[in-house]
C-alpha cells in the first residue's frame, strides 16, 4: 500500500471511509485556509471496489459543496473551520466565516459575509444575514438576525419611500437569543447586542438599537429603532420601548410597561408611560379606590 499526501494548510482527520481491501495509490489535495475541498485519485485492482469518498458535491450552480461533517452545503469561497458542524439542509454562503466548534443546525442559513464565532450554536431554521455573531452564543430555532429594519418616509410626491438599511447587526459573546426573535440590521449605526445578554422568545429589536452588556429581555418585548439601553437592564414581559429613547444602566422595567421618554437614573420603573415603581403603584391604588 502506498500513500502520497499533499497539503497547503492543516490536514483534516478522516475524510475517507475505508474497507479491508488493499489500496495501491491514493492522493488527497486540500485548498488553502480551513475551508475543505477534497479530491481523490485512486488505482484499485478490479476486485477491489469499496472506497467511499467524500468528494466535492456538485450542485446546479457548481458553487456549493457538501460539508463532510453533518451533510450541509457550503460555498467554495466561504471559510469554515474543520471542527465546525453544518447540519443537513443548512447552507453557508460565500465569504462567510464559521469558527472552531460552531454548530449550524438543520435548515439554517448563514448569509454572505456573515461571521459565526467559536463554539456558537445555531438551532433549526435560523437565518443570519448582514451580521456578526460572537463566541459561545446560543441562537435558538427560527431566529432571524440582520434583515432590513422598518424604515420608511414620504417623499415630495407623497409616495412612501424605503429608507436605506445598509449596516449590520452585531451580537457579542456569550449571548443567548430565544426562538423566533428578530434583530434588524442598522441604517445609521449598527444594531448591537452586548456581551452576556439574554433575550427571550418572540422579541423584536429594531434597527440601530443598542443593548448593553448583561441585559435580560423577556418574551414579547418590542424595542423600537435607535433606542439605547445600558448595562444590567431587565425588561419584563411585553415591555415596549419607543424609538430614540435612552435607558440608563441598572434599570428594571415591570411587565407591560411602556417607555416613552429617557430614563436617566437607575431603579425600578413601571406603567404607561413608565415612571418610578412607587409612583406607579400609588397611581394604581388611587385608581382602584376612585373606581369603587
Amino acid at each position: 500500500m502506498a500513500f502520497r499526501i499533499t497539503k497547503s494548510s492543516s490536514l483534516l482527520s478522516s475524510a475517507f471511509i475505508f474497507t479491508n481491501h488493499t489500496i495501491e495509490h491514493f492522493h488527497i489535495m486540500f485548498t488553502t485556509g480551513p475551508m475543505l475541498r477534497i479530491r481523490a485519485q485512486r488505482h484499485i485492482s478490479t476486485d477491489q471496489t469499496s472506497l467511499i469518498e467524500r468528494d466535492d458535491a456538485k450542485t446546479d450552480g457548481q458553487e456549493f459543496r457538501k460539508w463532510y461533517n453533518g451533510g450541509g452545503m457550503f460555498h467554495k469561497f466561504s471559510c469554515i473551520d474543520p471542527t465546525a458542524f453544518i447540519g443537513t439542509g443548512a447552507l453557508v454562503h460565500s465569504k462567510s466565516v464559521v469558527a472552531a466548534n460552531a454548530y449550524i443546525g438543520s435548515g439554517s442559513i448563514v448569509g454572505p459575509a456573515v461571521t459565526v464565532g467559536q463554539s456558537t450554536r445555531l438551532g433549526y431554521n435560523v437565518v443570519l444575514t448582514n451580521c456578526t455573531i460572537g463566541d459561545f452564543c446560543v441562537i435558538h430555532n427560527g431566529v432571524c438576525i440582520g434583515q432590513d429594519g422598518f424604515g420608511f418616509l414620504v417623499d415630495e410626491q407623497g409616495h412612501m419611500v424605503k429608507k436605506a438599511q445598509n449596516l449590520e447587526a452585531r451580537v457579542g459573546n456569550h449571548v443567548e437569543i430565544g426562538a423566533n426573535t428578530c434583530i434588524d440590521r442598522g441604517s445609521w449605526r449598527d444594531t448591537v447586542i452586548g456581551d452576556h445578554s439574554k433575550i427571550d422568545n418572540l422579541v423584536q429589536v429594531g434597527h440601530n438599537a443598542v443593548i448593553g452588556n448583561n441585559c435580560i429581555v423577556c418574551g414579547q418585548v418590542g424595542i423600537a429603532g435607535s433606542a439605547t439601553i445600558g448595562d444590567y437592564v431587565t425588561l419584563g414581559g411585553r415591555v415596549a420601548i419607543r424609538d430614540h429613547v435612552c435607558i440608563a444602566s441598572k434599570v428594571r422595567l415591570a411587565a407591560n410597561s411602556c417607555v416613552t421618554k429617557n430614563i436617566n437614573e437607575s431603579g425600578d420603573y413601571g406603567g404607561f408611560p413608565a415612571i418610578p415603581i412607587r409612583e406607579w403603584r400609588k397611581q394604581v391604588a388611587t385608581h382602584r379606590r376612585t373606581s369603587k
